[in-house]
Parts: structure tokens; C-alpha cells; sequence
């Protein structure tokens, strides 16, 4: 005795090869009507776009962070059927801390889900910007965006000498004998300047490790050039081993995973300060009702300047 279907002869198996040719026939006819993203043979690779100066700026332009990145990332990486994760990069750089903060997270996040990351450069990937694309196991980048920059940079005004012209006189009340270090409007210091330059050779130490650590034996050329600080067009630092190749995004992933790849975009969301700020300022009201005014404006201002001044570094 058996238990189990028979096979009688001229009918074939119905219960093993007949039902999979059945279901395989009815997959090949409902799959075309089927949305492309619903296709079991269409490739998903979703895009974060990283898009400005790193750091917190102001509450109407908050800057690239962890914390405004992190649920697009975490949405990009558990998307469904996603064959890899790009990034679309369009940074000059900022914080060094939320620079390499971003960077582990998208590391951690592809070693989770396995997945393949793909850095695009668009017009500027340089300082903390490169940091982040060297999250990427492969950079693209358009020839003439700019890339590099492996250095740290701080700077600040000496206007000690302009408010004595102006009769003014600077008081300040510390408890700590360095907590007024390179205050601008006091003279400068020898000690100031040898404490600033150690912290910031402390950061580039580290920027250079994880730079050799991720690309490994694709940089090429005395480390005295790749991690001057100096930055390139993206063709030049090609030689260098800085990006893997030359080209954009779209034709990239198209040519990798087919000319029906989907790359949804998962965008950063904007925190419900800065929606209600634009809102109210958008609509002429934000001094009228006190949700921004004056203070907000000339706090958006400043750090406008200061986002144009990192921009402007790279001729931007």
C-alpha cells in the first residue's frame, strides 16, 4: 500500500511537475499585467538623496545629520525585492562627527541587509561629503563634479583689533583658564592655535584611515597628494583611485541591473519646526504670529552665509 497520488500512464504528475508548469503558465501570463514594481524580475534600487552642508545649521535650513537621515536610510535598506541601496551625494562637507556618524550608519545597515551600496557624486562630493561616499563600495561621479578634499579645515575672524580701533573693550568671565580659547575677539594665542591644530590632526588621522580602509588598493598615486586636502574633477581623481568610474546614476544602474530598474527615492524628512517655519515665512506670516520672526530670519541668514562660504570653496 501507498500513500500519495498515482501517476497513471499518459496523464503526467498532477501533484508534482504538472501543478509547478501550471503555476509557471499562469505567472507568464498575469506578469505582464502586473506593475512594474510588482514584477518578481524587476530590479529595485532605492535612492537617499544627501544634499547640502553637513551639521546643524539653523531650524529653517537644518543641514545633513544622522538624525534627519536615518529614517530614509532605514526605509531605503528594508525596501522590498531592493537588489542595493545608492546614495546620491551633493555635499561640500561640514561636521566631521555627523560626517562619519552617517558614514556607519550606512555601513552597519548594508553589513544587516547585505546589500550593495553605490555612491553618485553630482556637482560636489569633497570632505565629509567624500567621507560619506566612501560608505559606498563603488563612486560614480559626472567628470567635472568635484571630489576629494581628504583634509580637516576651521576657521574664524581676528576682530580684536577692530573693536579697540572702535573703542571698545571685551569682558569676559570664564571658569577654566582654556574656556575662552580662540575667542575672536581676543588676541590670538600660540596655545590656542597648537591645541586646535592637534585636535584637528587627530580628525584627518582618521579621515585617512577609513579612506584607505574603504578603498583599499584603488587609491593610487603619494599619499602627500591624496591627503593633502587638495580636491579634483572627478576625471583626474579617477587616476587617483578616488571615484571607481565616470558617468551618472540613471545610466549606471540601468546598465547593471537592466534598463527597467526602479529607483524610488526616499527622501530625508523635513522635521515639523522647519514645515511649520517655511510654512508661516512662505506665507508672510512668520512675524505676524511670532513662529520664526526677526530672530529666526537673521539666524537663517547667518547660516545662509555660512553654507554659501562652504560651497563657495569648490568654486560653487
Amino acid at each position: 500500500m501507498t500513500f500519495g497520488s498515482r501517476t497513471e500512464p499518459g496523464r503526467g504528475d498532477t501533484t508534482g511537475g504538472g501543478l509547478h508548469d501550471f503555476v509557471t503558465g499562469v505567472r507568464r501570463l498575469v506578469t505582464p499585467a502586473l506593475p512594474k514594481r510588482w514584477r518578481p524580475d524587476t530590479a529595485v534600487v532605492p535612492v537617499v538623496r544627501i544634499n547640502g552642508v553637513i551639521g546643524v545649521a539653523s531650524p529653517l535650513r537644518p543641514g545633513v545629520t544622522l538624525a534627519g537621515l536615518a529614517r530614509a536610510l532605514d526605509r531605503a535598506f528594508a525596501m522590498r525585492g531592493a537588489k542595493a541601496v545608492a546614495l546620491a551625494i551633493n555635499s561640500p562637507g561640514g561636521a566631521a562627527a555627523q560626517s562619519h556618524l552617517i558614514f556607519r550608519r550606512i555601513r552597519q545597515l548594508a553589513e544587516e541587509k547585505n546589500l550593495p551600496v553605490i555612491a553618485a557624486v553630482e556637482d560636489v562630493g569633497a570632505s565629509g561629503g567624500y567621507m560619506i561616499a566612501c560608505a559606498a563600495d563603488e563612486i560614480v561621479a559626472d567628470p567635472a563634479s568635484i571630489v576629494g578634499s581628504i583634509g580637516v579645515i576651521g576657521a574664524t575672524f581676528g576682530l580684536d583689533k577692530a573693536i579697540e580701533k572702535l573703542g571698545i573693550e571685551r569682558r569676559v568671565y570664564t571658569a577654566g583658564e582654556n574656556k575662552s580659547s580662540l575667542d575672536p575677539f581676543l588676541p590670538e594665542k600660540p596655545e590656542d592655535v597648537a591645541r586646535i591644530k592637534a585636535i584637528q590632526t587627530e580628525i584627518h588621522t582618521l579621515f585617512i584611515a577609513l579612506v584607505k580602509a574603504r578603498r583599499g588598493d584603488r587609491l593610487a598615486g603619494p599619499e602627500k597628494t591624496l591627503f593633502s586636502g587638495e580636491y579634483w574633477t572627478a576625471s583626474t581623481a579617477l587616476g587617483h583611485g578616488i571615484v571607481d568610474r565616470l558617468g551618472d546614476l540613471r545610466s549606471y544602474l540601468r546598465e547593471r541591473f537592466g534598463k527597467d530598474v526602479l529607483t524610488p527615492v526616499v527622501s530625508p524628512e523635513r522635521g515639523f519646526l522647519a514645515r511649520r517655519l517655511m510654512g508661516t515665512s512662505q506665507g508672510g506670516l512668520a512675524g505676524a504670529t511670532g513662529f520664526g520672526g526677526a530672530h529666526s530670519l537673521a539666524e537663517d541668514a547667518i547660516a545662509a552665509l555660512e553654507a554659501r562660504a562652504v560651497w563657495a570653496r569648490y568654486g560653487l
